[in-house]
């Protein structure tokens, strides 16, 4: 019966044409049961899911999404850099940030995964079409790798250089300022691309005013293209944020709010949170006087990616 069932799973298998021991079936273990009870054998469910396991040694597994789409050839000598800066700031008991935006969350009776407990029944509309949204919100996360704490400002309209670099204005008058010295330098973590990324010249034009306002330097280091998951803000900050969503109807920004907020590990990571006191237009650009005297301050190795900026 076991080499039957291996028989009639390679009909209905996906493999790697290049790895050819690896190999996955979406089917059922009952539906499997019932293609054998068809060719003769008396067995159950229980049975083949015992055979796949033990015998065939499958695992039930989902996808995983950590193939790159591409790779960039400076990825391994900018993941030095980066680590490099880290190690320098964090030894020197300096601000080492991690920002990025987390995929905004639609307002409205939403059905979202999750659990929770209750007396009641819980109700969600039956599809999710986008125009019975009541608006989005953005959240964008301020981590810092350090002290594992965090803030997430929660904006609506569109994710521009501007909301970036406002989350940042906010970290440091909520927790940065009581953690760090007055002259201390920060250093940013940012993927490539979005409101954050190394071509917005309005990111870094917003930085030059951070910078002149908190009057220390800004230094910005960018994670690989293609890698934007090795930011550090998607494993220790956001996917916990996702477990806190879990299982509400996301009726206003303040279920938002009020569900990060609790945010916490085993680890002890802080999240406050903070809505936007304005909403973020489309469009916005850096200002020409900016593009024509741009003050950036470009390493010699990986320039495009490592730059900083000093207060004027």
């Amino acid at each position: 019966m076991v080499s039957q069932l291996q028989e009639n799973l390679e009909v209905h298998i996906a493999g790697s044409p290049v790895q050819p021991g690896e190999l996955w079936t979406n089917r059922s273990a009952g539906a499997l049961a019932d293609e054998l009870k068809q060719q003769g054998y008396s067995v159950d469910r229980k049975t083949v899911d015992r055979i796949l396991k033990d015998e065939l040694k499958l695992g039930h597994r989902q996808m995983a999404k950590n193939l790159t789409m591409d790779e960039s050839e400076e990825r391994d000598a900018q993941f030095q850099r980066v680590q490099a800066y880290k190690v320098e700031f964090l030894e020197q008991g300096f601000p080492v940030l991690s920002i990025d935006t987390k995929k905004k969350e639609s307002l409205g009776e939403f059905y979202r995964r999750g659990a929770a407990w209750t007396n009641a029944d819980m109700r969600a509309w039956d599809h999710d079409f986008p125009s019975y949204s009541w608006g989005k919100v953005i959240p964008y996360g301020v981590y810092d790798l350090g002290r594992n704490e965090s803030l997430v400002y929660l904006a609506q309209g569109f994710d521009t250089g501007e909301l970036a670099v406002d989350a940042i204005r906010r970290w440091w008058f909520r927790l940065g300022q009581s953690s760090y010295s007055a002259d201390a330098p920060i250093l940013l973590l940012a993927d490539c691309g979005g409101s954050n990324g190394y071509r917005v010249p309005l990111f870094r034009a917003q930085l030059q005013q951070l910078a002149n306002r908190f009057e220390r330097t800004v230094r910005v280091c960018h994670i690989p293209p293609y890698c934007s998951k090795y930011n550090p803000i998607d494993h220790r900050l956001f996917c916990h944020v996702t477990r806190s969503l879990q299982g509400l109807l996301l009726r206003s920004v303040e279920v938002i709010r009020d569900a990060i907020k609790c945010t916490t590990t085993r680890t002890g990571l802080k999240v406050v949170t903070e809505l936007a006191r304005k909403l973020y237009p489309k469009g916005v650009k850096a200002s020409l006087d900016y593009l024509a005297n741009e003050t950036i301050i470009r390493d010699d190795i990986l320039p495009k990616y490592n730059y900083r900026f000093e207060p004027i």
